[in-house]
């Protein structure tokens, strides 16, 4: 036990780390307190200060402030799960029998059913469950024709290649010709490769399926593209920016920064639709909301350009010239990932 108040070896303060139960509700309190208002004092000047965040971090006045890395993985994950758990009004459940949702009959068709339907593996199986149903009593013969009607045009369109075609209506064409077709009509390792991941992601889809999954698996990936193009625009940054004055850990701050306000505009924007949406369709709510989400792209496209003069104490002449050759730079990079996060995203849906 320690007599004295500091500890003479390691200097640790000689305290009783035994409370009651009212001190740590007050010390809870106290830290919870704490943490709103640093976080409310940050979102308040991401939004409405641009770069004045980044300023006071790098000037070292970090106590008042959540950290840049935990706010954006904070944001980002608010955002994206959000982003996954809010209705999407366009997005209503695909399925095969989308054409017999005029018809009354189709209320006698239990959710198994529809389900065992639409993901049936071939046209022959779709045509014996429809059947069957039909004899079950779940659907009416006018259903069942339509039904029918569906799966038919569901394996005409896949057997057409009508979509996405490469070239190759099959997996088994693909083999066929790389086996036994002429030298140069065969492909290289990659190529077969592509193509034959490519022929597995449409098997047995339609383009609307094909599109959901997709997007689906787009929205999925793109936290990873952000954290691939995040360091990109800060090298980009670097580029722009004096050597001397500037580390590359400053533009890594900023682009943090920025990045975080990007999201929490999105998800702003998000909220705002699903929670308006919530009262229905109607001319002034949809003004609302068409006024809402144009004030919102347009500030959130302005708003790197005061940021940027801010930081980087230039005039505002440089800012808007270094603004718009960044601004490119950064399109054709994002672009170049976002290709490649699309033909990621497909060939990898299942």
């Amino acid at each position: 036990m320690v007599e004295n108040r500091f500890c003479p070896n390691c200097g640790q303060e000689n305290t009783d780390t035994r409370k009651t139960f009212v001190q740590l509700f007050v010390h809870f309190f106290e830290d919870l307190t704490h943490y709103e208002n640093s976080f409310w004092k940050t979102i308040r000047n991401l939004i409405f200060k641009p770069a004045s965040l980044t300023k006071e971090y790098l000037s070292g006045k970090r106590m008042s402030y959540l950290a840049p890395i935990r706010l954006y993985i904070f944001i980002s994950f608010v955002t994206f799960f959000l982003f996954s758990i809010l209705p999407d009004s366009s997005g209503e459940e695909v399925t095969n029998v989308n054409e017999v949702n005029n018809h009354k009959s189709t209320e006698k068709i239990t959710a198994a059913p529809i389900d065992t339907v639409a993901h049936a593996k071939d046209t022959l199986q779709k045509e014996a469950w429809i059947k069957k149903l039909e004899q079950d009593g779940h659907i009416d013969k006018q259903t069942a024709d339509s039904l029918q009607l569906s799966a038919s045009k569901r394996n005409q369109e896949y057997e057409n290649g009508d979509y996405m075609n490469f070239g190759y209506r099959s997996i088994k064409e693909l083999d066929s010709i790389q086996q036994y077709g002429k030298p140069e009509e065969k492909l290289g390792d990659f190529g077969y490769w592509f193509h034959k991941k490519i022929l597995l992601a449409k098997k047995g889809k339609t383009k609307d399926e094909i599109f959901d999954k997709l997007s689906e698996a787009f929205i999925h990936n793109i936290p990873k593209a952000l954290f691939i193009y995040m360091p990109l625009f800060a090298f980009v940054l670097w580029l722009f920016q004096s050597k001397k004055r500037w580390y590359y850990f400053d533009h890594g701050i900023f682009t943090l920064h920025y990045f975080s306000f990007l999201l929490l505009a999105s998800l702003i924007l998000e909220l705002i639709n699903f929670f308006v949406g919530l009262f229905g369709n109607h001319w002034f709510l949809d003004t609302i909301i068409t006024i809402a989400d144009t004030v919102i792209i347009i500030y959130m496209l302005y708003y790197f350009f005061p940021a940027h003069h801010r930081f980087y104490e230039q005039s505002r002449f440089k800012t808007i010239i270094k603004g718009i050759l960044i601004f490119f730079i950064n399109m054709f990079i994002l672009s170049f990932i976002l290709i490649g996060l699309f033909f990621f995203s497909f060939i990898n849906i299942h």
